[in-house]
């Protein structure tokens, strides 16, 4: 492959003379800047790699240079590789090349004749992170909004020196939360001053004058008045002891489901004993392995979902529709109403009222509320004041009457559908005609719940996950009658919410919840059958997800999915079958299977039992796999959500499903599980998986 045949938009390298304070000479200083602002960072294909070669050419070829130095365009330092080139790689000697380019160009920096320096003035990412660590010295901005190496997340592994150089540069222990531990948390990202305390920059400055300041200390160092020391690297029993513990989480989290996890531990197991040649090379050939295989292309796939197409849902009305909403009910003043009070207080910024049917309920509902926002201040997340002015907003009123200017009502309250009908039909009199009223069932009819209202119009499905504050998903449910002004004002609040939005029919349990609770009853229908508790969760096991399913069982509360699995078998009892042994289970108050100390709880196990029919755990995948192929199919087939991408947008941001997956219908196309059970598979080659 050549720079000419990759389409990429080429992040430039712009050389120019720097005079040194204190009379320490001369740098060339590097400047990074592919020509956008920072909503394009920049990035590295093969065209920007040789732009960078030629750059470090020029400084090479100079005997009147004290030191070089690499920064980037406003914002942004670098990203790492040009990913959306991916597809375009068309087979391993093109992707070995690639790693072998990154090498080559990026290693020159700590080859020079003289010292090198990375001025690290923004956001740094994968490559980003590697040009740096290739350098001498390394200073970073206070200001840094995310320093990560998230390859691995994506299906990679840091495959430009970041196995080999960073775990040599502040230990493996140390190395191992920025190359597995932080992608593993949703790709959790580092801020400046934590990039510097983990010791990946020599120094930090204030963003204001960051360059300036990077410039003098750089001055100091060359005259001699600051000798950076770093504590030696321990390469001995402490290096194997942080590996171990981390392909034990690994092997916890992924059951080996991931394996630019498995090959990013070995390259950094294998790091301490070799030279940096062999480290190199070891990198070129995971990364040609991982860009060929079907686990990078799926990952990708999920980003580019949680990236664009959430930002974009499909079928949503035109923005311009969109009424303003100034103030907000909440009708009830739980827990979920709690936190949906403070969710819309801090977004939004405006006055946000919750109701319940007695002064103590009100009352723990906005202390509540009032004691997360306390929480924030403690952290440091919120100031004084803006704590003051949160709490403010927050405030709770026996009547309904408090609503009357209100622009959008939600309400939490008890999962029934005639409690919902009739707390409408109070709202119906105290509201505006354009207010609009949402709900968050999680699988009630929205239409129904609408139906004896004289604006059934402006009712709305609004479904948060739970913690609402951490999941990024809203199902945003459109009725039989629900106009487009308050499907738009729906849409453009859950943005404001900074929630990713997709467009759902109404139909039982939505997206989210009926796939899971598909995947629930089968397996435990096979428990039922005979089937071990243990042998049915440990079976679930390569979907890779957060928790095993009678772990979120536990979580989400076994009455609360008895009542969902109900709901479903109203619509589709042919699928969703009632479990008599569950409803026991439910009725005898068990809050899961397990006891505290997570053994199998002897009463769950009593209730379930009976079984003569037992499957293995293939057998049990296997027939999971089948239902939720069968499920999605027929949810495709009804039109709940426009296109499979939105099942798996769904599926990434509201259950979890892990990005290295792509979702559920890559993991099902791939698995041939697709093509089996429904004749025919859900995304086309190439679009998650490596092109036939």
């Amino acid at each position: 492959m050549t720079a000419e045949s990759f389409d990429e938009v080429i992040t430039h390298a712009h050389v120019r003379d720097v005079a040194l304070p204190g009379g320490a000479g001369t740098l060339a200083l590097i400047t990074l800047d592919n020509g956008f602002d920072h909503t394009k960072p920049n990035t590295f294909g093969p065209g920007g790699l040789t732009e960078l070669n030629a750059a470090i050419d020029s400084v090479a070829a100079r005997d009147d240079l004290a030191a070089v130095g690499v920064t980037g365009k406003p914002f942004i330092f670098a990203v790492g590789a040009d990913l959306k080139g991916v597809p375009q790689v068309g087979g391993r000697e093109d992707a070995l090349a690639i790693g072998k380019l990154g090498h080559d160009v990026f290693r020159r920096l700590g080859e020079l004749a003289v010292p090198s320096f990375a001025f690290i003035n923004g956001a740094a990412m994968g490559g980003g992170v590697e040009i740096g660590l290739h350098c001498t010295y390394r200073t970073i901005s206070a200001g840094v909004p995310a320093l990560a190496l998230p390859e691995t997340f994506l299906g990679l592994v840091p495959g430009w020196g970041g196995t080999y150089l960073l775990p040599r540069l502040i230990g493996a222990e140390k190395a191992l939360k920025v190359v597995i531990d932080n992608p593993l948390a949703q790709n959790r990202m580092l801020k400046g001053r934590a990039a510097y305390e983990l010791g990946i920059a020599d120094a930090i400055f204030d963003s204001a004058d960051f360059l300036e300041e990077s410039l003098a200390w750089t001055a100091r160092v060359l005259n001699g008045e600051i000798r950076v020391e770093r504590p030696a690297v321990d390469t001995g029993k402490a290096w194997d002891d942080a590996v171990g513990l981390a392909r034990w989480a690994v092997d916890g989290k992924l059951h080996g489901a991931a394996p630019s996890y498995v090959r990013a531990l070995d390259l950094v197991a294998a790091a301490k004993d070799r030279t940096r040649d062999e480290g190199f090379a070891a990198e070129d050939e995971a990364l040609a392995d991982l860009i060929m295989s079907d686990e990078l292309r799926a990952g990708l796939y999920a980003f580019d979902l949680t990236q664009k197409r959430a930002k974009r849902p499909a079928g949503a009305p035109d923005k311009a529709l969109a009424r303003p909403v100034t103030k907000v009910g909440v009708v009830g003043a739980g827990l979920m109403a709690g936190q949906l009070a403070l969710l819309f207080a801090r977004r939004l910024e405006v006055p946000v009222v919750l109701t319940d049917l007695d002064q103590a309920r009100l009352d723990k509902g906005v202390a509540y509320a009032h004691g997360e926002i306390d929480k924030l201040l403690g952290k440091g997340r919120v100031s004084p004041d803006k704590a003051n002015r949160l709490k403010s907003l927050i405030s709770g009123s026996l009547t309904k009457d408090a609503f009357a200017d209100a622009d959008f009502v939600i309400e939490a309250v008890f999962e029934e559908m005639g409690v919902k009908q009739k707390v409408f039909a109070e709202l119906e009199q105290h509201v505006s005609p354009e207010c609009v009223l949402a709900t968050n069932t999680s699988s009630l009819s929205v239409s129904e719940m609408a139906a004896r209202l004289k604006h059934p119009e402006r009712v709305v499905g609004f479904h948060f996950f739970n913690p609402v504050a951490v999941l990024p998903l809203l199902e945003i449910v459109r009725g039989e009658r629900t106009d487009d002004a308050a499907l738009a004002t729906a849409f453009a609040a859950g943005k404001a919410l900074k929630k990713s939005c997709v467009l759902v029919k109404d139909a039982p349990a939505f997206v989210v919840n009926r796939i899971l609770l598909r995947l629930m009853a089968e397996i435990i229908q096979t428990v039922e059958e005979g089937t071990p508790i243990e042998v049915a969760e440990r079976a679930a096991a390569p979907l890779g997800l957060p928790m095993p399913p009678f772990v979120l069982m536990g979580l989400v509360g076994p009455a609360i999915a008895l009542h969902v699995n109900e709901t479903l078998n109203g619509a589709f009892p042919d699928r969703f079958p009632l479990s008599e042994k569950f409803a026991k289970f439910v009725a005898a108050g068990k809050t899961g299977v397990y006891a505290p100390d997570f053994t199998l709880d002897p009463e769950a196990v009593e209730i379930f039992s009976g079984g003569t029919s037992p499957s293995t755990e293939e057998q049990v995948l296997e027939r999971a796999l089948k239902a939720l192929a069968e499920e999605i199919r027929i949810m495709l087939d009804e039109g709940v959500v426009a296109a499979a991408q939105d099942i798996d947008l769904c599926m990434l941001l509201g259950a979890g499903w892990p990005f290295h997956l792509g979702g559920i219908t890559p993991y099902l196309d791939r698995s041939g599980v697709a093509e089996k059970v429904t004749g025919a598979r859900f995304l086309d080659p190439g679009v998650a998986s490596v092109a036939e």
